[in-house]
């Protein structure tokens, strides 16, 4: 298949979005930062057990990048919390690479790689990270707060991150990026690429109350249309300006879009493709071309549309690479989101997005009714429990179990499967899919190449599906023995076992079950 070649930035002169909401009435507060992370993390990033960043850890002030590593790499391990509260301007010259077990780190860029358990919160004045990008590696539960990214490059002097603002690859889980102002001067051929990208086996991610501006790319999730192992990101409360594609480009996966306000979108808007499937919801789209379908590509995506509104948008004519979901946009799918969420009416979301997104805003947010609110600021835990590094909530509910899901990135078989269904479904993070046995009984596995240790499963049921599940065991995969037994679906604990393989049996069911993920978690 042919990929167009990226368009060039047309930068617009006298845009203000954020004027808008002078005129909407909605006056604009100034406030310093808050000395802790405001808030708890909304969408896709609430799910997988949660995202609380350096909760309970020590708090760790720096100026520079060098003193942000060295937080890093000071800590007695990778897992450590840690919350990096950021004041003043961090640019190349004041970041190196810093060494030490807790950390893995790189001059020209601040480095999230082989860690969690870290916050980076801008307070006082304010934390502008210039020329000099966020990368996220092989990393979970980290939250940005209420910082400023940009003018990144990939080309011309200096570059920093693959010319991206933020970039997540290679199995990164639980990320929430927020009151966040991401920034370019231009397009590819100035030197600049993504301000949101994702690849490479990343999820369960929501960028909220944030700006992105003045790009050739928003960002994209997926780096190709093989390459489909992202997804379960929310974007919500963000305001999109002067970009000319990508907001986002979704290759597979899902995607849930919800109260954004996307003006002067040049050349196209939400690419959905490859499979993907975006839910739109009262969104505010105004003076652009585009905003919605598939484009570039003969490899479809899809689209559930609701409550938005479209404000002079010119859409171009359908042809094999490019099928815009305009004139009047309708939904071509159905998709399922988990966490619970509240909309404001699309024609508040300029005023409401003009007074509470971005960096030093006061960290407004808004209350579901088009009114911003002030949070309070999530109280820090002074003594960490040492055995449990990982914060979480302190009373998860049965149906949401704390810490990572093992089963992301594992692989799984069974004993049969119906048509059209598949084993892999229960792992892929996605709850729009799911494995189903040839009757109404049988079995469906997660794998690992190694020893792991696994003390409590989630079987979630698809929505259409829901209540099926009437007896099950979980079998040691590699024994054969029996760790727990039951009915019904939802969280299942067990003495914590190491193994390379365990099994869910379904021994009795209404009709035929539907489990859409099968969720292992240490504990």
């Amino acid at each position: 298949m042919r990929l167009r070649r990226p368009v060039a930035l047309r930068l617009t002169a006298g845009i203000g979005a954020l004027a808008l909401a002078g005129t909407a009435g909605v006056a604009l507060s100034m406030t310093t930062a808050s000395a802790a992370v405001t808030g708890t993390a909304t969408g896709y990033a609430s799910q997988n057990g949660g995202t609380t960043g350096g909760k309970g850890g020590a708090t760790v002030k720096a100026t520079t990048g060098t003193q942000i590593h060295a937080a890093l790499c000071n800590r007695a391990s990778a897992s450590t919390p840690v919350i990096i509260e950021v004041e003043g301007t961090i640019n190349h010259a004041n970041t190196s690479k810093v060494s030490g077990s807790s950390c893995n780190t790189a001059a020209g860029v601040i480095e999230l790689k082989q860690i969690s358990n870290v916050s980076i919160v801008g307070v006082g004045s304010g934390a502008v990270f210039d020329q000099l990008g966020i990368h996220i590696r092989e990393s979970s539960n980290i939250i940005i707060q209420n910082v400023t990214i940009q003018n990144v490059k990939k080309s011309g002097s200096p570059t920093s991150n693959g010319g991206d603002a933020i970039g997540m690859e290679s199995n990164v889980r639980n990320v929430w990026v927020d009151h966040a102002d991401l920034k370019a001067s231009g397009g590819e051929s100035d030197g600049y690429d993504g301000l949101f990208d994702m690849k490479d086996n990343t999820q369960y991610v929501t960028l909220s109350y944030s700006t992105l501006r003045n790009s050739g790319r928003g960002g994209l999730i997926g780096s190709s249309e093989t390459e489909l192992s992202n997804g379960n990101i929310t974007f919500h409360h963000n305001l999109y300006e002067n970009i000319d594609s990508r907001t986002p480009l979704l290759r597979g996966g899902t995607a849930h879009m919800y109260n954004n306000y996307y003006v002067s979108l040049n050349e196209s808007g939400i690419n959905s493709r490859a499979g993907a499937r975006a839910k739109v919801d009262n969104n505010y789209f105004k003076n652009s071309k585009d905003v919605l379908g598939t484009f570039y590509t003969d490899a479809a995506g899809y689209w559930q549309v609701s409550g938005n509104i479209f404000d002079n948008v010119t859409w171009s004519a359908p042809s094999s690479e490019n099928k815009p979901a305009g004139p009047n946009p309708v939904s071509n799918t159905t998709v399922s989101i988990p966490y619970a969420f509240s909309l404001d009416a699309a024609s508040c979301v300029p005023a409401v997005v003009g007074q509470t997104a971005g960096a030093n805003k006061g960290m407004k947010v808004s209350d579901g009714n088009c009114s911003p609110q002030t949070p309070t600021p999530t109280p820090t835990d002074p003594t960490p429990t040492p055995t449990d590094p990982t914060p979480t909530d302190p009373t998860p509910t049965p149906t949401d179990p704390s810490g990572t899901n093992l089963s992301i990135g594992a692989g799984s078989d069974g004993s049969s499967k119906a048509s059209g269904s598949s084993y892999g479904y229960v792992r892929d993070g996605d709850l729009n899919t799911s494995w189903s046995p040839s009757g109404t009984t049988g079995s469906v596995s997660i794998k690992w190449g190694s020893a792991t240790a696994v003390s409590k499963i989630n079987i979630r049921e698809a929505s259409s599906a829901t209540g099926r599940i009437k007896s099950w065991r979980v079998l040691n995969g590699d024994t054969g023995a029996v760790l727990t037994s039951g009915s019904g679906a939802g969280a299942i604990s067990f003495p914590k076992t190491s193994l390379k393989k365990v099994t869910f049996e379904i021994t009795s069911a209404s009709a035929t079950p539907q489990v859409a993920e099968f969720e292992t978690y240490a504990q």
